[in-house]
């Protein structure tokens, strides 16, 4: 396959997953990018496949493998989707050759971050619990409301559904929206949230952010912020029908981060929402 010129090559981490597959269509379909690259983990079934022929595209000529500092060497960045361990390995591999390095990753926490922000002083690492357009928009929203309706008065909740095969939770969406709310009330998610209630919990703490976790089926991902009052609720909410919006917004950020320095970004940059 032929890169048009300009086009920028993009490397998918965990080529052989469902989310993998689904951003080596999207890449396919989308003008001024080109797949540079697919990488799958040692022993994976998939190693010296077609990426294209296993994402349903038919014959691309670029085969899936487990040597990724080649394919990094030669692009200009990198989608990822895959797990905690591989993504800090991914990072270096980004800063090593200074190229973007979209993550998608969830399950990630803060003894991650000091690695992806030493990483991000050579690599353009835009990170996000959720890529899609929607849910940033709906995080900004949720800020904004927190703000606007006072702890005293107001409680509230994060309810998530996902399929039955997610491992994490809440998910990254769910704590993206739950720290949205938290920055719109000025308070620190770690200290104020509550993720399990099992038995006799008694009253609810005022101010706190309480997640609720749901599984099951096929779901790709349902997300609703409930803020109760008395005699009142505002929900706001976002339901996800199809990867594709994840992977769209994947690679929306890596042509963003291609024109920008160095740095660690989130979604609500590459969308110009940041400070809403």
């Amino acid at each position: 396959m032929i890169a048009p010129t300009g086009s920028m090559g993009l490397i998918v981490v965990g080529a052989a997953g469902r989310m993998g597959q689904s951003l080596i269509r999207t890449i396919s379909s989308i003008e001024g990018v080109h797949l540079a690259g697919a990488i799958e983990r040692p022993g994976s079934e998939a190693l010296g496949r077609d990426a294209g022929e296993l994402a349903g595209l038919g014959p691309n000529g670029v085969l899936i493998t487990e040597d990724a500092l080649p394919a990094f060497a030669q692009a200009e960045g990198v989608l990822d989707f895959t797990a905690p361990a591989a993504t800090l390995e991914f990072a270096d591999l980004a800063a090593q050759a200074r190229i973007v390095h979209v993550i998608g990753t969830t399950g990630m926490d803060e003894s991650h971050e000091a690695r992806l922000h030493a990483a991000s002083r050579h690599a353009r690492i835009v990170k996000s619990g959720n890529m899609s357009l929607g849910v940033n928009l709906l995080s900004v929203l949720v800020r904004q409301a927190a703000r606007a309706l006072e702890a005293g008065d107001w409680d509230i909740e994060v309810l998530e559904m996902h399929h039955r095969h997610k491992v994490d939770a809440p998910s990254g969406t769910a704590l993206l929206l739950g720290q949205a709310a938290a920055d719109g009330r000025g308070i620190d998610l770690a200290q104020n949230s509550v993720k399990v209630r099992d038995g006799h919990t008694g009253a609810r703490d005022e101010g706190s952010i309480g997640f609720a976790t749901l599984r099951g089926g096929s779901v790709v991902g349902e997300h609703s912020v409930i803020l109760a009052g008395e005699g009142e609720t505002v929900e706001l909410s976002h339901k996800a029908t199809d990867r594709s919006i994840f992977a769209r917004g994947a690679v929306r950020a890596a042509l963003w981060a291609r024109h920008q320095k160095p740095g660690y970004y989130s979604m609500l940059d590459v969308l110009g929402l940041a400070g809403q």
